[in-house]
């Protein structure tokens, strides 16, 4: 499969929202994200701009969607990393203790899956982050629900280990999110 992995544009914000929904749909939507699908149909066309925006090249710099694109400029997956700061307000998790990044919204195409989509996404991210300004980004992290056992196995293939901390999941006290790294090499 032909794909090429790239940031996204500002003005691509209806294919955002468009593979957002997709993947809000996604059998396992319910312990892969924080945001149900209700939720994210329901919001105005000002909010996915003002995100596709803040994620592309031309955006603040603390958020990077890339998005691996097909034939035909069909997108098969994306992937999303927020800059994370100690001095930053915590948006997930534990506050940041070193400067790292923050891998979210991770999701692939069912028929882009096993072809390499999400190996490529996961290398532009991550470059991405070895390659910030100063002060260097000393790990790259992400949670992970305690059932996704999928998203878990590739996580520890691509060299995440978990870092043992965990986080009660939104809405379901009973779950725990569990925290995986990457430390800088």
């Amino acid at each position: 499969m032909d794909f090429l992995i790239r940031e996204i544009r500002g003005d691509e914000w209806e294919r955002s929202r468009e593979l957002r929904l997709e993947a809000l749909l996604d059998p396992v939507a319910s312990i892969a994200f924080l945001e149900s699908y209700d939720d994210a149909v329901e919001r105005p066309d000002s909010f996915w701009q003002e995100r596709a925006e803040g994620a592309s090249a031309s955006g603040a710099g603390v958020v990077r969607q890339f998005v691996a694109e097909g034939a035909g400029g069909r997108w098969l997956g994306t992937v999303s990393v927020l800059v994370e700061r100690p001095t930053d307000e915590v948006r997930f998790g534990e506050a940041a203790v070193v400067d790292q990044t923050h891998i979210v919204g991770v999701y692939v195409r069912p028929e882009a899956r096993g072809a390499g989509v999400i190996d490529a996404l996961f290398r532009a991210a991550v470059e991405w982050s070895w390659a910030l300004p100063e002060p260097a980004v000393a790990r790259v992290r992400l949670y992970v629900h305690e059932k996704n056992a999928r998203a878990e196995a590739f996580y520890r293939r691509f060299g995440f280990t978990a870092s043992g901390a965990t986080v009660p999941m939104p809405g379901d006290d009973g779950a725990r999110e569990l925290e995986y790294e990457l430390a800088r090499p």
